[in-house]
């Protein structure tokens, strides 16, 4: 594979990465398959894995350190932390108190002395986003972790932290790895626009948004078992109306795709590849013939007349089913944020 720039770190990393997350209790239970599946991406020519401490409540870094053995120097090795790990409220979070701990958790599940990049999974909005990053900061002159990032941040938290990190002289996150696909383009109006000002690496993740662009779902066919449908009801359900909605634009799609002599996977996948600022696209094969029907997408590449055929069924800047942007701020999901009592004092 030809390899791109992460961000400004002078890190070469495939265009693909392989997300672990399928791995484990969440979804294909067979270590010794996972094993197979993730040497073979190895053997492809992918060189990033991406794994988090709360896929399968540690399980999945388990299968990928064992899976790294004897391999582990021709990786960049991501992981990530905030997710609930646990019973305990304090293992969670992105409090300093939490992110020591956890990261010397991962290190040990994944067999390894050091992380390529560390991730903040989501943002917490009760921890100042200070003392985060010099919690990671630290951790960087620590040797523990050689770079850091963010996931699913709003494009105002993404600019704050470049800011707190200049102005503390601080090591300042140097990724960031939002959802972005053909159904869910929300990262176009701002963040992919910020990652650029900034000189961030862009790793994103679901670009099949949750199978949808995978031929999965097809209208007038009964729904298949899904692991995904029973943890993300809301993602991906194909009884919802918004589910209902990404069903009729990815049948729009598949016909794109068939005219171009494409599978709907490769359309997909090569629709995010070809954005600027896009360094690798997060794949989530939960089997080995997943995996191969989409290594082939980074040979791929859509003219002008197919990229404005995309752009009519789902414009740009636009996510069909908020369920799909990952992460909604208490400012959405809280009412009293938005709400004066009848006296006009705040709630």
């Amino acid at each position: 594979m030809t390899h791109r720039y992460l961000g400004r770190t002078g890190v070469l990393v495939s265009p693909l990465t392989l997300g672990a997350m399928n791995f484990g209790a969440w979804a294909n239970r067979d270590h010794d398959d996972a094993t197979r599946i993730i040497h073979r991406a190895l053997d492809a020519g992918i060189n990033v894995v991406d794994t988090a401490d709360v896929y399968s409540q540690g399980e999945n870094e388990e299968i990928v350190g064992k899976a790294l053995a004897g391999r582990r120097s021709e990786v960049v090795l991501a992981s990530k932390f905030h997710g609930q790990i646990g019973t305990d409220p304090n293992t969670r979070g992105n409090s300093r108190r939490w992110i020591v701990r956890a990261v010397e958790d991962s290190l040990r599940r994944l067999g390894t002395d050091h992380l390529d990049l560390y991730q903040v999974h989501r943002p917490d909005p009760e921890v100042p986003i200070e003392e985060t990053l010099r919690a990671l900061d630290d951790l960087v002159t620590a040797g523990k972790i050689r770079y850091y990032g963010t996931t699913t941040f709003e494009p105002h938290q993404l600019v704050e932290a470049q800011w707190v990190a200049q102005d503390r002289n601080l090591n300042r996150p140097v990724t960031e790895q939002p959802p972005y696909s053909i159904l869910a383009r929300g990262a176009e109006r701002a963040t992919l626009p910020i990652a650029q000002q900034y000189g961030l690496g862009v790793l994103t993740w679901s670009p099949l948004a949750g199978g949808w662009l995978s031929g999965r779902y097809r209208a007038g066919e009964a729904a298949t078992e899904s692991s995904r449908i029973d943890r993300q009801p809301h993602r991906h359900d194909p009884e919802l109306a918004a589910n209902q909605r990404k069903r009729a634009a990815a049948e729009e799609l598949a016909k794109l795709a068939d005219d171009a002599g494409l599978t709907l996977v490769h359309l997909a996948l090569a629709f995010v590849l070809q954005h600027p600022a896009v360094s690798t696209v997060i794949i989530g094969p939960r089997t080995l013939d997943h995996l191969e029907t989409q290594l082939g997408s980074v040979d791929v590449r859509l003219d002008a007349e197919i990229l404005d055929r995309i752009d009519q069924i789902v414009a740009p800047g636009v996510t069909i089913s908020p369920a799909d942007e990952g992460y909604l701020p208490p400012s959405l999901t809280d009412a009293a944020t938005r709400r004066r009592d009848p006296a006009g004092v705040l709630r």
